[in-house]
């Protein structure tokens, strides 16, 4: 049995606001990401829009069957002024299909140096409803993110809930 598998990379620096708000992390298309034979991380994205990295949508991984989801992040900080930094995995973090489903929550205290994070979850995954990492922290001024990766694996033959479940 076949397992689906999207897998990112970001080598290139991010700025995260100090805004208190959690901000998805974006990865580029194409011959710089690490392996999408399934078409999961495409800029023709399935509910008809396209994206250029680094917009917004460029941090979606679109499923491309449903399934049993292994969700796996990992995400290097400069030092910052900030005493926290969050992640997340969000389903539907743009409200395209049904709204904002956060899941796999965390909050890591600041250690001397950069942060140096990695997660891993597993949810029921669906088409049409995108899943992306998410990051905040709370420094008076932006932060940096200096490598993301974003992975998802999908197990199709799980047996799937009803819709809404």
């Amino acid at each position: 049995m076949a397992v689906y598998i999207c897998s990112l990379i970001v080598d290139e620096p991010q700025v995260i606001p100090a805004d208190g708000e959690y901000h998805i992390v974006r990865f580029p298309y194409g011959a710089r990401e690490s392996f999408d034979a399934h078409g999961m991380h495409q800029a023709a994205q399935p509910d008809g829009k396209r994206s250029s990295y680094p917009d917004r949508r460029s941090g979606l991984i679109w499923p491309s069957r449903e399934g049993w989801g292994s969700l796996t992040a990992m995400v290097y900080w400069e030092k910052g002024d900030y005493t926290e930094v969050r992640d997340r995995f969000v389903r539907d973090p743009l409200g395209l299909a049904g709204g904002y489903d956060a899941t796999a929550t965390e909050d890591h205290a600041g250690t001397p140096g950069g942060e140096y994070r990695h997660k891993h979850h597993e949810i029921f995954v669906r088409p049409r409803t995108p899943l992306a990492f998410l990051v905040r922290h709370n420094g008076s001024r932006s932060a940096r993110i200096i490598h993301a990766q974003f992975k998802l694996a999908i197990h199709p033959a799980a047996e799937m809930p009803a819709a809404g479940s």
